[in-house]
């Protein structure tokens, strides 16, 4: 564990802990265990949703590190892992010819599935840097019964603005045209 705060250039040559994964915040690296089987099989079943009905200019990425730009660079810094972003595809591109890590403003939607020891910094944390951050999109899918899905759009200087939980089916024009079944994440 490092003995100072560290930057996202820092956090990013740290590399990849051996179980688990990391997140950066405020300077401090954060460790979380590895998803249970449910939530990856929820997961999967969105992302599987997702593909068909996003536009060419979009893609969608798993589990991967996404700057915040909350602090300038070289200050402590914060790096979040959601559990799916949908970013734009010039974005990927640039990431895997420079070898770096996706920025807020590269991202159009991110995407949290609550674990039961991650509700409070999906819900409260996560929802106001995500906001801070400029993400346009926030959706925050609840596998509680009935999984449920808190579309949250940014409303200005007041940071997101979030939409009653859906259940069933959730259906959205902006950022695209989607629906998704919410029922079917655990089947």
């Amino acid at each position: 564990m490092p003995d100072h705060l560290l930057s996202v250039a820092d956090y990013a040559a740290l590399g990849e802990p051996d179980s688990g994964f990391t997140e950066l915040v405020e300077g401090r690296l954060v460790m979380s265990p590895s998803p249970k089987r449910r939530h990856n099989k929820a997961l999967y079943a969105l992302a599987r949703q997702l593909e068909a009905q996003l536009p060419d200019h979009l893609e969608f990425v798993q589990d991967i590190d996404v700057d915040l730009g909350l602090v300038p660079s070289g200050e402590p810094g914060f790096a979040r892992r959601p559990d799916l972003i949908i970013a734009l595809r010039e974005a990927g591109e640039r990431i895997d010819e420079e070898d770096t890590m996706y920025h807020a403003d590269d991202v159009v939607v991110v995407v949290e599935i609550v674990s039961p020891g991650s509700k409070r910094t999906d819900y409260v944390t996560k929802h106001g840097e995500y906001a801070d951050a400029g993400i346009p999109h926030y959706w925050i899918v609840d596998l509680s019964e009935p999984v449920s899905l808190v579309a949250c759009h940014q409303a200005g200087e007041l940071g997101y603005q979030d939409a009653p939980a859906t259940t069933g089916e959730f259906a959205a024009t902006e950022p695209f045209p989607v629906k998704l079944d919410l029922d079917r994440l655990l089947t």
